[in-house]
């Protein structure tokens, strides 16, 4: 399935920091914005929750949950949220069903190697659980902020 702008958001149901399952329906009546990141407590994933954090009062100014996903455990984000001071929401997707709905569980290549990951990607959802816009191939300067004007500008 591709996904584009307009087109319904996949449904999904994982588990969650806080001891909760997120599941698409329970979002619905607010914006979401689905950041999908390769790996707890790595360098550019840690720059990239820390933006996500420190505009998370912006982002609920306007009614938008910050939602992270990884394959990575629900230990390795506790530990990660602890760190870091990260108070939003991480899903674990160990069997990556989710990531693979959403099109970022991809063929990656280091050093010549090929394996599979996933590509940093942010999905803007909107109210109805409608795909307001994507981001693919994230660099993650300055990315948090263009997430919540885009948030922003959605009714």
């Amino acid at each position: 399935m591709t996904l584009g702008t307009g087109t319904q958001a996949p449904p999904f149901s994982l588990p969650a920091t806080d001891g909760r399952t997120l599941d698409l329906d329970s979002l619905r009546g607010r914006k979401v914005v689905l950041y999908f990141y390769p790996k707890d407590d790595t360098s550019g994933c840690t720059l990239e929750a820390q933006s996500f954090q420190s505009l998370k009062a912006d982002f609920a100014a306007a009614d938008t949950e910050i939602v992270g996903v990884s394959p990575d455990s629900l230990k390795s984000h506790d530990k990660f949220r602890a760190k870091y001071g990260l108070d939003f929401t991480l899903a674990s997707d160990e069997a990556t069903s989710m990531l693979q709905a959403y099109g970022v569980w991809v063929e990656k290549s280091m050093y010549g190697r090929k394996y599979m990951g996933v590509e940093r990607t942010t999905v803007l959802i909107d109210r109805e659980g409608r795909i307001a816009r994507i981001w693919t191939k994230v660099k993650v300067q300055g990315h948090a902020e263009e997430v919540l004007a885009a948030a922003k500008a959605l009714p």
